[in-house]
């Protein structure tokens, strides 16, 4: 290969190279992670339950499921909390079929967990701690601020959620198998105190796997955007850690005026942010470049798509002016939402303008939208020169691209991949199905 060959620059060169590789993927890409979020509100209007993952088929193809979230608070002390006891614990919520029915008093979505852990006792199951909410980030802040802040927090954390001490009467000892810390996000003067969490959280673990004989797992969320993720001390985080779960997605959104792609794999010299960063390939290299081993990089890909209304036809309505959000489109995409406050069933299930979930987007074809493909970044989109709606997110053909550059972009590949979050997929689960594929799982 010449020495001037670089897929960096390459990206269509690679992707041939790619689809070439595929056939042998099954001898190449052994053990990799294919993690999914389960988002607690789920059960709500979205009406997508633990049960979902048995009867699709999804949970035999999940080697992690990551339960978001948990709260962290410093109120009287650094500890753990319930988010949301009804969802959590309380529920009566579908019976994953095949297993032993869940009772009271442990019920909602932690019973469904016991039984979907009895059907798929390999599965890795970690409570997500913290979120996006801003009073997490300031709990985690003042915790990792002290070593006993540190100690504590790890501590409660342990008790309530690995050895299960749900609450009084309450107790599933082994039901999560460690944690994923969702910290966002850590600023400079937290680039210590994130490692030592990490450090602290491990220590713990370790020390109880001494006794009960486990591996516990260990995890953090993270971020794509260098202003955020160059606040961590990314080669020594990850010496705490199994693996991270970088996000692969927000790159875009609605909150820019100009229409872009939101979870591209490569840059492009079309883009009129070209050079900032803002695609996964780039994120990738940073990481490794940072000192994180490649088998501890997990590849964010999102269930959902960003959208733009008011973008003018031109260029498929990409890198266009727009005048705001997309409006919610009904979950079957025939026509808009009028409620966006979950009393009436069948909008789409985030009910927030900007977005939509991949089963909403899937059926924008049939309803005025043209695809496009673009090969250069591995991105689709979706587009309506009637109503000016633009819309960029992923498919199959894109995930299972992403799965090969998982597979081959070092020897020996990176960790995997996960998804934000499980409810957005179809109801066959496809997207996840084709990710498997991608990462060479087997049918069986």
């Amino acid at each position: 290969m010449p020495k001037s060959f670089s897929p960096r620059s390459c990206p269509i060169i690679l992707l041939t190279l790619l689809t070439v590789l595929a056939s042998v993927i099954p001898s190449f890409a052994q053990d990799k992670i294919l993690g999914g979020y389960f988002e607690e509100w789920s059960v709500y209007y979205a009406g997508y339950n633990i049960a979902n993952l048995q009867q699709n088929g999804v949970a035999d193809k999940l080697t992690h499921l990551l339960y978001a979230f948990a709260n962290v608070t410093t109120t009287p002390a650094p500890a753990c909390s319930i988010a949301d006891s009804y969802a959590d614990y309380q529920k009566a919520v579908p019976q994953v079929p095949g297993a032993t029915p869940a009772v009271a008093p442990l019920q909602g979505n932690f019973g469904a967990l016991v039984q979907l852990k009895q059907l798929h006792p390999k599965l890795r199951v970690l409570i997500s701690l913290g979120g996006a909410s801003a009073a997490n980030t300031a709990a985690f802040v003042t915790a990792a601020s002290t070593a006993a802040g540190r100690q504590a927090l790890a501590s409660s954390c342990i008790d309530l959620f690995v050895n299960g001490n749900i609450a009084a009467g309450i107790s599933a000892p082994g039901l999560f198998d460690g944690f994923n810390i969702d910290w966002e996000f850590p600023t400079a003067t937290d680039t210590q105190n994130f490692t030592a969490l990490l450090t602290e959280f491990r220590s713990q673990l370790n020390a109880l796997g001494k006794t009960t004989g486990k591996k516990y797992v260990m995890s953090f969320d993270g971020p794509a955007g260098s202003q955020n993720y160059v606040n961590i001390d990314l080669r020594n985080a990850a010496k705490q850690v199994d693996f991270i779960t970088i996000d692969g997605y927000n790159y875009a959104g609605s909150w820019d005026t100009q229409t872009n792609d939101a979870s591209p794999l490569f840059d492009s010299k079309r883009d009129p942010l070209f050079g900032q960063g803002l695609d996964i390939d780039s994120t990738v290299n940073a990481y490794l470049e940072a000192g994180v081993p490649p088998h501890k990089y997990t590849m964010g890909l999102p269930l959902y798509g960003a959208g733009w209304t008011g973008v003018p036809n031109v260029n498929h309505g990409l890198y266009q002016s727009s005048t705001g959000p997309s409006p919610v489109p009904l979950a079957n995409g025939t026509a808009l939402c009028t409620d966006l406050l979950g009393n009436t069933p069948g909008c789409d299930p985030l009910l927030t303008p900007g977005l939509a979930t991949y089963s909403t987007l899937s059926t924008l074809t049939s309803n005025g939208y043209s695809n496009y493909f673009d090969r250069r970044r591995i991105a689709v989109s979706l587009y309506d020169p009637t109503g000016g709606t633009f819309y960029t997110y992923d498919d199959p053909t894109t995930a299972f691209l992403k799965m090969l550059y998982v597979d081959f972009k070092v020897p020996g590949g990176l960790g995997g991949a996960y998804v934000w979050a499980l409810k957005d997929d179809d109801a066959n689960g496809t997207m996840v199905k084709t990710m498997a594929a991608g990462l060479g799982q087997s049918e069986e």
